[in-house]
């Protein structure tokens, strides 16, 4: 019955997937259980007159000076040394079952006495709270994994879905204070589009959030510069198929640099590791797991039966033909290729199997074994990649080294279209340099944070419009804080700021050291920005925030606070002037005016309202607005700001950037 009860509270006080348990809950209300249990049994024979008492001896009356003799004080008692272990649970879980029950006794003997039976007795007791507790052990953060984590996340340490154990789990590096990642990287056959943006968006701020809780991490990008799809343009363009790759490898790096992605530790490119790619396929062959048909050569599945873990796939679902290529002479439809045999026309390297080329995904596993090694921590990439090259990397790299592990398996959601995924096939594919030509990149990445990377997201003009009008909002608040204090008196203030404002900032750097921690979710972080961002243009524009005392001092903070989670984020440009002027400049060309026909629109504008004639004031307004442009009167004229076009801020959005 125990047991069964255990296992009801622990499902319902697990956390999300069942990865974490509060632990706290769990035994507080197992203690909370026993105790009510008991006194069920105890008043109804206090009702005929019959108080039972303890027929335990005790030499030390501990429990009788402070609660009474009885069964009532002696239920009290235990209830009590349950709670205490539950709040002492990191250090029971750290010492173990050999140091938990002997410390179990050793507290009954102070508690109830010195007397064998009581120790024997209700030493058993604690028993069973040490056994449940040290069977947690790999659930419950030890004091090893908590010392990790003040050094890697909030205080709950980092937690990261793991597309393997299909559940969030507590981040711990295989090399303390060292983090190896590496993410699957584009075939560089022509522009990027926006579900690469996402992926390497995704895992820029992984890779930033992980140096800012103090790891040193080695990011590994690769670049697939060999594959059927390059040597395909190449052909249709009469172009070398290696000076194409290239090619679009450089427009791809300068796309990484308009989203201000950090550039990774490494890129190698498959090109510059056919040696290690070789020696790769060579131990494949030679442990049994591969087999040459010709001057091709081949993985079999057959011969891993681990093959699917990932994915969750099994052989017989698979269907021939599908991203594997159709060879009638494999063993196995669903063998894939390691080498291929080298054709007419296409780039070739010298091998023990003849001229040939790497397959598709033997390269991952060569490279990351040989910037990382056959056992690293992260390995990323979009969920597309789940299956099948994610899942063949993992039985090339197991199959060429026993030893080989990754410890977190994350990929990222995909990006839809009106809700259809993104595919050249349906027309609805859309370029990195497509979008960008009309929003600002950081525009764009702020839109991608806007949805947690794991969940797919749905491209729209009206989204990114939203994001458009937020960045703005963002850059200007911080633009208008910086001349603020410019133009403020360099005299120092000593007082500690107001307790609104030191709310404001404590309740942001709350929100962002949890959200963070809890498997990156940026859209949290991005609404609580609202609140400080709120209290700096009251303290700038509003007379009662112009009045406030420590003003400056205010401000400095909340900047400051700001700017920290921005960068985190890589939304914090070098200057905000320059970013405001080109985000003005996309919303001209989106509403395809010059910034003179602006202008013009509000010197009419000011003349109809000069003559009264507020009707079509209201419509050079109200045009305007339907264009994407807001205007703005103040003291010193009019003035405008990019903002949502009209007619698209009446449609309902479910999205989280909106001011």
């Amino acid at each position: 019955m125990t047991y069964g009860l255990f296992t009801v509270l622990l499902k319902k006080f697990s956390g999300e997937d069942g990865e974490r348990v509060d632990v706290q809950k769990l035994f507080g209300y197992i203690g909370l259980f026993t105790l009510v249990a008991l006194w069920w049994l105890v008043f109804p024979l206090m009702a005929f007159g019959i108080e039972p008492k303890s027929t335990i001896p005790h030499s030390v009356k501990l429990d009788e000076v402070v609660l009474g003799n009885g069964l009532v004080g002696s239920v009290l008692w235990d209830y009590f040394w349950a709670l205490c272990i539950v709040w002492t649970t990191p250090l029971v879980a750290t010492l173990g079952m050999p140091l938990t029950i002997p410390l179990a006794m050793v507290a009954d003997m102070v508690i109830h006495g010195c007397h064998y039976s009581t120790v024997y007795i209700l030493g058993s007791t604690q028993v069973f709270y040490g056994f449940v507790i040290a069977n947690l052990a790999d659930r419950v953060p030890s004091m090893a994994a908590t010392n990790v984590r003040r050094g890697g996340g909030g205080d709950d340490g980092f937690w990261i879905y793991n597309t393997m154990t299909r559940k969030k789990e507590l981040f711990v590096p295989k090399v303390e204070g060292k983090v190896g990642m590496y993410v699957c990287g584009v075939t560089p056959y022509d522009f990027s589009h926006i579900g690469h943006a996402r992926a390497y968006v995704t895992f820029d701020v992984l890779y930033r959030y992980l140096e800012y809780v103090g790891y040193d991490v080695c990011y590994v990008r690769n670049f697939t510069d060999i594959d059927d799809k390059i040597i395909a343009r190449a052909s249709q363009l009469g172009e070398d198929p290696i000076c194409l790759s290239k090619r679009f490898c450089d427009e791809f790096l300068q796309d990484m640099v308009h989203l201000h992605c950090l550039s990774p530790s490494m890129q190698p490119r498959v090109s510059d590791h056919i040696p290690q790619i070789i020696d790769m396929i060579k131990k494949i062959v030679d442990n049994g797991f591969g087999y040459q048909l010709d001057e091709d050569v081949y993985f079999s599945v057959d011969g891993f039966p681990e093959y699917g873990r990932l994915s969750g796939r099994k052989l017989e679902d698979n269907r021939p033909g599908e991203r594997v290529s159709v060879d009638s002479r494999k063993r196995n439809p669903a063998d894939f290729a390691l080498w291929k045999a080298a054709k007419k026309g296409e780039p070739f390297w010298e091998s023990p199997w003849g001229p040939g080329r790497p397959g598709w995904h033997i390269e991952c596993s060569a490279m990351s074994a040989a910037y990382l090694g056959y056992s690293f921590d992260i390995h990323g990439g979009g969920m597309d990649l789940m299956f099948p090259h994610h899942e063949n990397e993992i039985a090339q790299s197991c199959a060429a080294c026993r030893e080989s592990n990754v410890s977190y398996w994350v990929h990222n959601g995909f990006v839809t279209v009106d809700s259809e995924k993104m595919s050249k096939s349906l027309g609805n594919f859309f370029t990195i340099r497509q979008v960008i030509e009309l929003y600002h990149p950081l525009a764009l990445r702020l839109f991608l944070l806007g949805t947690h990377y794991r969940s797919p997201i749905n491209y729209s003009d009206v989204l990114l419009d939203i994001a458009s009008e937020r960045i703005f909002y963002i850059y200007q608040t911080l633009h208008d804080c910086e001349e603020a204090l410019q133009q403020a008196n360099q005299t120092t203030e000593d007082a500690s700021i107001p307790d609104d404002i030191n709310n404001s900032i404590s309740k942001l750097q709350e929100e962002f050291s949890t959200s963070m921690s809890d498997d990156l979710h940026t859209p949290v972080i991005l609404s609580a920005l609202s609140e400080p961002l709120k209290n700096i243009n009251d303290l700038i524009h509003t007379r009662k925030g112009r009045k406030q005392h420590l003003r400056f001092k205010s401000l400095t903070a909340l900047e400051k606070a700001i700017r920290r989670v921005l960068d985190v984020l890589g939304l914090m440009p070098s200057t905000s002037i320059e970013i405001l002027q080109q985000l003005r400049e996309k919303a001209l060309k989106r509403a395809k005016l010059t910034e003179a026909d602006v202008l013009q629109k509000i010197e009419d504008r000011a003349t109809t309202r000069k003559n009264k004639e507020y009707e079509k004031s209201d419509a050079i307004r109200k045009e305007l607005a339907a264009l994407g442009i807001t205007l703005m009167d103040n003291p010193e004229g009019t003035t405008w700001r990019p903002a949502v076009p009209v007619p698209f801020a009446r449609r309902p959005c479910n999205c989280n950037l909106s001011t």
